[in-house]
C-alpha cells in the first residue's frame, strides 16, 4: 500500500512539473504585456508593479492585426479541411481496400513523417516558384497539407481498423458502394479522430512561421506569424508589445484547443486498443 501511495505521488508530481513548465511561460507572456521594458527586464516572472494596458490596447487599436489573424485563418481552415478531406480517403482506402502495393505506398507516405520541412526548403522553394504559387496562400496551403499527410493518415487508419468489420460486411451485403459507406457510415463514426486530427493540424498552421517566411513576400498576405516583425524598431525590440501581441493571437488556438480536448483523448486512445 505504502509502495502504491509513493508511486501515486511521484506521477503527480511529475505532472505537476510537466504543467509547471508549460504554464509558466504561458504566464509570463500574459504578464509581459502588462508592463514596461524596465520592468520586463529586472522582473520577468511576477505580477506588474503597475498594470499598463497600454499594450494590449495598442495591439487592438493596430488594424493590420485583423488582416493578420483573418490571412492565419484562411491558410489554418483550408489546411485543416484538406487535409481531413485527403488524409481519411487515403486512410480509408488502406483500411477497407487491399490491392497489391498498399503496403508499400503506406510505408511511403508514413516515411514523409521522418522528414520536417526545414530539411527541404531549397527543393520546396524552387518547387512553389516553378509552380507559380510564390506570395500565395495557397502556395502555404498545399506544402502544410503535404507534410501534414503521414501523421494523419497513421491517426486515421488506425482508428478506422478498431471499427467493427461487421459493420463493413453488412454494408456491402446491401449493396453498399465504398463511397457510400466511407460517407454515411465511417465518417459518421470518427469524430473523435476528425477532430483530434483537426486539432493538430490547426494548431501546427496557426503557429508556422518558417514557410510562411520562405513563400510570402507581400504584408497583405502575411498571417500572424509574421505580423511580429512589425514590432521590430531600428534600435530594439518593443518585447512588451510582442508579448501582448503573442498573447492575443495564440488565444483562439488555445480555446479551440480547450473545447475540443474531450475529443482528442477519444480519437487517440480509440486506435490504441484492440477492440
Amino acid at each position: 500500500m505504502f509502495a502504491m501511495r509513493k508511486i501515486r505521488w511521484g506521477k503527480y508530481i511529475f505532472l505537476m512539473l510537466v504543467a509547471g513548465f508549460v504554464l509558466v511561460p504561458m504566464f509570463a507572456t500574459v504578464l509581459g504585456g502588462f508592463k514596461s521594458l524596465g520592468e520586463l527586464r529586472t522582473n520577468p516572472f511576477g505580477l506588474p508593479d503597475v498594470w499598463e494596458f497600454e499594450y494590449y490596447a495598442q495591439v487592438f487599436a493596430d488594424g493590420s492585426i485583423w488582416l493578420l489573424m483573418k490571412n492565419s485563418l484562411i491558410i489554418a481552415f483550408f489546411s485543416v479541411l484538406l487535409t481531413l478531406i485527403i488524409g481519411t480517403m487515403t486512410a480509408f482506402t488502406f483500411s477497407h481496400i487491399k490491392f497489391a502495393g498498399y503496403k508499400y505506398i503506406y510505408n511511403y507516405f508514413l516515411i514523409g513523417m521522418m522528414f520536417p520541412a526545414a530539411a527541404a526548403i531549397l527543393p520546396l522553394f524552387l518547387k512553389i516558384r516553378d509552380l507559380g504559387l510564390l506570395d500565395s496562400l495557397s502556395g502555404v496551403v498545399i506544402p502544410q497539407v503535404a507534410f501534414g499527410l503521414g501523421f494523419s493518415i497513421l491517426l486515421f487508419r488506425s482508428f478506422f481498423e478498431q471499427l467493427p468489420s461487421e459493420l463493413f460486411d453488412a454494408a456491402r451485403v446491401d449493396g453498399c458502394s465504398y463511397i457510400k459507406f466511407y460517407w454515411h457510415v465511417i465518417l459518421p463514426l470518427s469524430t473523435p479522430i476528425l477532430a483530434t486530427v483537426g486539432v493538430f493540424v490547426l494548431v501546427a498552421s496557426w503557429n508556422n512561421y518558417l514557410l510562411p517566411l520562405l513563400v510570402l513576400n507581400t504584408e497583405q498576405q502575411y498571417p500572424w506569424t509574421l505580423g511580429i516583425m512589425q514590432y521590430r524598431g531600428e534600435y530594439g525590440i518593443e518585447w512588451n508589445r510582442i508579448l501582448a501581441y503573442v498573447t492575443v493571437t495564440i488565444t483562439p488556438a488555445i480555446v479551440f484547443f480547450l473545447f475540443a480536448q474531450k475529443y482528442i483523448v477519444e480519437g487517440l486512445t480509440g486506435g490504441a486498443v484492440k477492440g
